[in-house]
């Protein structure tokens, strides 16, 4: 399940949130568990909470003056019921200095204590940014994953239907990038909203009948390839069982969809055939499923102007 350690939060947001260690570095190892966090009551970050401890406990001005009202006997006990719900870090926003009381329990507990300049609200917003995709459960697809005109498309279909020769095409086109070939990863960052991105050991390469792997980066620059993308489209490529399309609609009234993890995406049929130019197909299809996001939907306005003519006709000829 992924996970996320209080070591590795801190040094992938040192530059942007400015992170720094107060105390209990010795629990720099904690880590946020998906699977924990899922089965849990407990909020994810939050401000400082006794009640429903929140994973992450963010202590700012307002917590800080409350902890000052406390006497030293309810303050010891504030800080054992912190203690006792294991919260995996402190971190004091706004630079704000923290209780000496809450400094020498982190250190005792061995619960980091950190400190950022951000104020609460901006930090726990970037942070929760960081977590959801540091957190994201993921599932794999076999295809090849591509930028098109801005648009993250999943080519898929069966082994040598022609998927890579595709992807080749549409990249040296100049209008495409290279995410992932053969192997992609899904990762469920928002309700509705799946990221694709390639494993480490595939970055850059697509591989072509014929001619092996090809790093793409390096044929085509740096413009060629995407470290990441939102899946909002798949292209099914599909071999005709029988010499015509007799089996593909020709006419789709209702839009297609696939699950991936929870979350619909839309998906296009295209039948592969000799003489079929399936780079400008593709493309076409982005640019079609833009215009129905757009509330303009072709295949709809066409058949509403048949109808419209027909009517037309039966009236005349009445």
């Amino acid at each position: 399940m992924p996970q996320v350690s209080v070591a590795q939060l801190v040094d992938d947001n040192r530059g942007k949130l400015k992170l720094s260690w107060l105390a209990g570095r010795a629990g720099a190892g904690s880590v946020l568990d998906s699977k924990l966090i899922n089965a849990s009551s407990r909020g994810l970050i939050g401000h400082l909470n006794f009640i429903h401890a929140n994973w992450i406990q963010v202590v700012a001005a307002a917590e800080v003056a409350y902890l000052a009202t406390l006497d030293p006997t309810a303050q010891t006990h504030s800080m054992d019921d912190l203690a006792e719900n294991r919260p995996v870090c402190f971190i004091m926003a706004g630079g704000e200095a923290p209780p000496p009381a809450l400094l020498k329990m982190a250190e005792a507990s061995d619960i980091p204590l950190l400190s950022a300049p951000l104020q609460s609200v901006q930090l726990m917003w970037l942070l929760r940014h960081y977590l959801a995709r540091g957190l994201a459960e993921a599932v794999t697809r076999h295809g090849v994953f591509l930028d098109v005109l801005g648009m993250g498309v999943l080519i898929t279909g069966d082994s040598g239907v022609g998927k890579s020769e595709l992807g080749l095409e549409l990249i040296s086109r100049g209008n495409s990038g290279l995410v992932a070939d053969d192997i992609v990863e899904f990762y469920r960052i928002a309700p509705e909203t799946l990221e694709g991105r390639c494993p480490e050991l595939l970055r850059d390469f697509l591989e072509v009948r014929g001619l092996g792997m090809l790093n793409i980066r390096t044929i085509f620059g740096e413009t060629a390839v995407r470290p990441r993308r939102n899946l909002k489209l798949i292209v099914h490529l599909k071999k005709p069982q029988r010499t015509t399309d007799a089996d593909i609609d020709r006419l789709p009234l209702g839009a297609s969809s696939e699950e991936i993890a929870g979350v619909e995406v839309r998906k296009v049929v295209l039948p592969v055939a000799v003489g079929r130019n399936l780079a400008v197909l593709v493309e076409a299809a982005v640019r079609n499923y833009v215009l129905q996001l757009r509330g303009i939907d072709s295949t709809q306005n066409f058949v509403a102007r048949h109808e419209q003519y027909l009517s037309e006709d039966s009236a005349s000829s009445t």
